[in-house]
């Protein structure tokens, strides 16, 4: 698994919180999947997603703003492959379907790692998952953004934007 922890990305401007959340829920996910990605980057600004498959969530409480996961079309193929102990050659509503769980399952780690926080957030939307690129996201003036960037250890993507995950959370307090 990673060893990464928000202790050693410390350099980024980056809420140590929010980085703690994010990457232990990616790799409590990823271990549901019977798989697993190292973190190799941390931002604070948002850019444009590489994967071709985007988990979405909306989170709501005492803060409001989306988690989104974003993935390559072979790590997505992956890891559900693992999640769901079958193998995918190509992109199928189960794979989308399993995109969306491991969306699910990561914005309930997130959660989880931000109770008893500042950024706690009490509800969570039903996830959306968007199939395509060049998309862009508008974010509002005043959130707080973090993005955290993962390689997924698949021996069969030789291509680095085949092996990347990259979570994001986007949260402003009400």
């Amino acid at each position: 698994m990673s060893t990464a922890t928000a202790d050693n990305l410390s350099a980024v401007s980056a809420d140590p919180v929010l980085l703690s959340a994010v990457i232990s829920s990616v790799e409590s996910c990823l271990a549901m999947c019977d798989t697993e990605a190292k973190c190799v980057g941390v931002s604070s600004v948002p850019t444009r997603d590489p994967g071709k498959i985007t988990g979405m969530i909306g989170v709501h409480g005492s803060v409001s703003g989306f988690i989104t996961v974003n993935m390559a079309e072979t790590v997505a193929m992956s890891a559900v492959g693992g999640l769901l102990q079958d193998r995918f050659e190509r992109l199928t509503p189960q794979v989308i379907d399993g995109a969306g769980e491991m969306t699910n399952i990561i914005s309930g780690g997130i959660k989880s790692g931000l109770a008893g926080s500042a950024w706690a957030f009490s509800h969570v939307t039903v996830p959306s998952v968007i199939v395509g690129q060049n998309y862009q996201i508008a974010y509002v003036k005043g959130l707080q953004f973090i993005s955290a960037t993962f390689e997924h250890t698949n021996d069969e993507a030789l291509m680095l934007d085949d092996r990347i995950i990259k979570v994001s959370i986007s949260l402003i307090r009400l």
